[in-house]
């Protein structure tokens, strides 16, 4: 995912910001009701998902009416205090958030691991109470660090938070992001490195959210890559290379090509629209990108 800043600043406002959101059991059960529910309109071998972020000039309810008349299942990186505006719609949220501390200040330096750990496991037992089973979270940025060092302090600070990801089956997400166009300085911008942490961390609650426009910019070899560490990934991002826009023939990429690679690996969760629309008709280039992925 690329984050602009207006992505950041929401970050910063949600962060740790999840007392509001007790949520009843009835909500959860729609929410799961919702994850289970296949949308006749589209093929079924890939579940859809897109990110609100790339949205924000659309209000989420008019967002989640257009992902349902599209055939989408969830809206994900929503905080705690839109969940229930997706379980109104029926939709569930493959990725939420609302903890941690932005992108940069992240579990590789130990400095922020009490605030971190403290900041997860106030919203885990949330994200599994409103049906959701995954949260995301970042290496942060070097710094001056090295990536040895850096690996080592992020799997003690995760290992701190797994226990609690366990008891409540919730996966820890970390992110690759490129360090080229977008991120200067993340640490987790390579795929080896992801998967090396995670096999240091050793939970089954631990996995990688392989984004395919940053892990173009950084590495390319997308399909090739999705087949030898499938089973580190958890989730997928999509978008347009160069740019972050539109996933049609004006960019490099070939979806169908990555879908179907995907889906041969046996994944069943989900892949988000996260690419930046450039036409004046947004919705209309979302409905698009989901065609695109949407492979018999």
């Amino acid at each position: 995912m690329s984050y602009s800043n207006s992505r950041r600043s929401t970050i910063k406002k949600i962060a740790g910001s999840v007392a509001f959101a007790s949520l009843g059991s009835s909500l959860a059960s729609r929410l799961e009701a919702a994850e289970n529910v296949l949308e006749p309109s589209l093929k079924g071998k890939i579940n859809h998902s897109v990110c609100r972020w790339c949205y924000q000039s659309i209000e989420l309810e008019d967002l989640c009416k257009a992902a349902k008349d599209i055939g989408l299942q969830s809206v994900e990186l929503v905080g705690p205090e839109e969940w229930p505006i997706l379980a109104k719609y029926g939709l569930t949220s493959a990725l939420p958030w609302g903890a941690g501390m932005g992108i940069e200040k992240g579990f590789n330096d130990p400095q922020h691991h009490d605030a971190l750990v403290k900041s997860y496991e106030e919203l885990v037992p949330l994200v599994a109470k409103a049906g959701f089973n995954q949260i995301i979270c970042f290496s942060g940025n070097r710094n001056g660090m090295s990536d040895e060092q850096g690996m080592e302090n992020a799997a003690a600070g995760l290992k701190r938070l797994m226990p609690t990801a366990e008891k409540h089956k919730v996966n820890i997400v970390m992110e690759l992001l490129n360090s080229k166009v977008d991120h200067k300085d993340y640490m987790c911008d390579r795929t080896e490195w992801g998967v090396a942490l995670v096999d240091k961390v050793g939970s089954p609650q631990f996995k990688l959210l392989y984004d395919i426009y940053h892990m173009q910019i950084m590495e390319g070899d997308i399909i090739a890559t999705i087949k030898k560490y499938h089973t580190y990934i958890s989730h997928y991002h999509t978008g347009g290379v160069p740019g972050r826009n539109e996933i049609d023939e004006t960019q490099e990429l070939n979806y169908p090509a990555i879908m179907k690679a995907i889906a041969e690996t046996g994944y069943k969760g989900f892949v988000a629209q996260e690419f930046i629309p450039k036409r004046t008709d947004k919705l209309a280039s979302l409905k698009q990108g989901v065609q695109i992925c949407d492979i018999a």
